[in-house]
């Protein structure tokens, strides 16, 4: 027990120390599996209510086919953010960005051709004029890779950082594209409208600020929040990791130590209100719908190519993000990654470990396996429960992982000690020889001379049912030594009363042959009246189990009758007498069958074949094994004697029912079936019910009657 307890603590050590290495070593090779994980969160989640007081100006195919081409005329944009003005629009985000002049404007066209015309309309200056007499704020992209000198941006708030350490964990910027300067100055406020995509390249999370020539800049939806609340002071405070929060005023804002806001993605593409810029266009506006709400202007034309992979939709546009930002700003309800996520995680991941590795390997293996598996889901859901209802974003993966790694270790660990026991059980056992063998070996004239023959005997095989249960319920090897002593004596006793030759204890398996080493009269009849001789003990035993062991036990036998090699067989150094070859095998598979047919005893027709005494016998199969090319039928041997008169009647009616199976007429043989299982509640009945079903179900028409391995039916 110690040292079992010494295997599993070395054990739980290793995994914990190995996956949470690889969590706080390598989380960028398992990254995208998480998010995938997520991913699938949030489709089974699916859509969300959207706030009402964002609505999206969508330059869509409608608009583009009335009102022309994109870029359009910059007093047509002008004329829109008018019409959304006088409608009571409360904030104005464009996610456009107009960084050349307008070639259409009359102005510059006039100017081109030097043109001495007065008053020639100059659609760069009418957009100007439009944007300084309303609610808007602008947007501009910034570039990570290339350097340029382009003038910074007019944020009309103040950026604040405290305990800032030499660390850089907001983003950097090299440069900036920013609107026309006529129209760039004319802006109350802007925001960039980078929306940057992970290695999958699905945006999950958007950065909220941008570090750019040493100065804070916020992102579109956060100026259009920050502008909203009319605070002129952002407040952004690092800890030893990075950022931990963002102030607006009073209002926290909680990110990732880089700044970034992690989506919490309401649906699909067109979850929020869009109205085409066409209809804005043309003032056929309902003033419910832009009053006093936050208006974001941008395309979701193919051929713009504005256009994003979210965790909910392939395709959706850009300015569907900004509007999901500012939904989770407002309602507070964005995803976070805590700064003890970390912790977390690992207390998950060694908590998870610790658990199967002490307590799941003390469970049998159906237990385990149900147990496992539900534990598997529950883990899952607890991560999809935090994350939506907390907004708490956990590892999902590394959980799992440490779950599959837990598990195996656990299999491999019961393997290695169950063999061990078996191996302690055969080697106990192993100094035993039967006395058959000891007077053939005595017979011969040379001692040394073990040289092999073909014999014709009937092998038989038993085996204890589960167990590696009893031995895991009984614990101390001595109690499972003292119980396979007791168990297997009686079952000898029986096999040497019929003159049996034990061959090997196979662990809780015992192999025996009949008619070798010495010639037996009517072998087959012995090896089945053994059998039945068990077969009736197993109440007696059971008694005395139950009662020293606390347990009751049941056992399987198969027996073959054919033609086998009996010799020395093995190494130099160590060999054993015994019998092999195809005759074996099956007696070995027959055994395994019983599990299968849910009876006790099986044989084979070539053990039939020479059975002397009457018996209460049933046909049971016409199977083909693993190994072997030919069928074989099986029979299950029920009793000695004569069957009485209900018994009689129930193997006529089961003949009648077997015949029309075997002669493809299903639909008549599964009522015959369904009929005995009724009544007498035989397993048998059942497999050939399901059977027949499943030829019905299949359309079969032809049978050649055969099971053959592997078949669940």
């Amino acid at each position: 027990m110690q040292g079992r307890y010494k295997v599993l603590t070395t054990l739980f050590i290793l995994i914990s120390l190995l996956i949470s290495s690889a969590y706080l070593y390598l989380p960028n090779y398992f990254q995208s599996l998480d998010d995938r994980v997520r991913d699938f969160y949030f489709i089974y989640r699916g859509p969300q209510k959207t706030s009402d007081d964002i609505v999206i100006i969508d330059i869509d195919e409608k608009s583009l086919k009335e009102l022309g081409q994109w870029p359009w005329e910059r007093n047509k944009v002008a004329t829109i953010l008018t019409n959304l003005t006088k409608s009571g629009a409360g904030i104005i985000g464009l996610d456009i960005i107009f960084a050349e002049a307008d070639k259409t404007s009359p102005k510059k066209f006039a100017d081109k051709w030097n043109l001495d015309i007065k008053n020639m309309p100059d659609y760069d200056l009418i957009l100007s004029q439009t944007i300084a007499n309303t609610p808007t704020i602008l947007s501009y992209i910034f570039d990570f890779d290339i350097i340029n000198n382009n003038d910074t941006p007019h944020i009309p708030a103040i950026f604040i950082e405290k305990n800032k350490n030499y660390g850089e964990f907001i983003p950097r910027a090299k440069g900036v594209l920013t609107n026309l300067e006529i129209i760039q100055e004319s802006g109350y406020s802007s925001g960039f409208i980078n929306n940057i995509p992970d290695e999958t390249g699905i945006i999950r999370s958007v950065p909220l600020l941008i570090n750019y020539d040493n100065a804070l800049y916020p992102s579109l939806a956060f100026e259009m929040f920050r502008v909203a609340k009319e605070v002129n002071k952002v407040k952004v405070l690092y800890d030893t990791v990075g950022v931990s929060n963002i102030y607006i005023g009073k209002e926290n804002i909680t990110t990732d130590r880089y700044a970034r806001l992690h989506i919490n993605f309401r649906g699909e593409f067109k979850s929020y209100k869009y109205i085409s810029a066409v209809d804005i266009y043309n003032n056929n506006i309902k003033k419910e719908d832009i009053e006093g709400k936050f208006v974001l202007i941008g395309t979701s034309a193919y051929g713009l190519m504005d256009l994003r992979a979210t965790p909910m939709d392939s395709v959706i546009p850009g300015v569907e993000i900004q509007a999901n930002v500012i939904d989770n700003l407002l309602n507070k309800d964005m995803l976070v990654k805590p700064y003890w996520g970390e912790f977390a995680n690992i207390i998950i991941i060694i908590t998870i470990v610790f658990i199967i590795i002490f307590f799941y390997s003390r469970l049998t293996l159906l237990p385990l396996i149900i147990i496992y598996l539900l534990s598997f889901v529950s883990i899952l859901y607890l991560n999809y429960y935090i994350l939506f209802s907390f907004y708490i974003i956990l590892n999902s993966i590394f959980p799992m992982v440490a779950m599959v790694f837990s598990l195996i270790s656990v299999l491999g660990i019961k393997y290695i000690f169950e063999f061990r026991q078996k191996e302690i059980i055969k080697n106990s056992f192993s100094k035993k020889v039967s006395k058959q063998v000891m007077e053939d070996l005595l017979s011969q004239q040379n001692i040394t001379d073990l040289s092999s023959k073909e014999v014709n005997v009937t092998i038989y095989f038993s085996d204890i049912r589960s167990f590696t249960s009893i031995s895991e319920n009984l614990k101390s090897p001595k109690r499972i030594t003292d119980f396979l002593n007791y168990y297997m004596n009686a079952m000898v006793e029986s096999i040497e009363k019929y003159s049996g030759t034990i061959d090997k204890f196979i662990g809780d398996s015992i192999m025996a042959y009949w008619n070798a080493p010495l010639a037996i009269q009517n072998h087959a009849d012995k090896a089945v009246l053994t059998a039945l001789e068990q077969i009736a003990k197993r109440e007696d035993i059971n008694t005395i189990i139950n009662k020293d062991f606390g347990l009751d036990i049941d056992f399987g036998i198969g027996i073959n009758t054919g033609n086998a090699i009996l010799g020395e067989i093995g190494s130099i150094g160590r060999s054993d007498y015994t019998i092999i070859g195809d005759a074996v095998n099956l007696a070995s598979r027959l055994e395994g069958l019983c599990k299968r047919y849910k009876v006790r005893l099986i044989i084979s027709e070539f053990t039939k074949e020479l059975l002397i005494n009457e018996y209460v016998e049933q046909l049971l199969d016409i199977v083909q094994v693993k190994g072997k090319k030919e069928p074989v039928k099986i029979y299950e041997i029920i009793d000695i004697g004569k069957p009485n008169n209900e018994k009689t009647k129930e193997l006529n009616l089961y003949n009648q029912a077997h015949k029309l199976y075997l002669d493809a007429k299903f639909t008549d043989a599964k009522k015959i079936f369904d009929k005995l299982y009724e009544q007498y509640k035989k397993h048998l009945y059942n497999i050939y019910s399901l059977r027949c079903k499943h030829m019905i179900d299949e359309g079969v028409n032809s049978f050649d009657g055969i099971f053959r391995e592997p078949l669940n039916i």
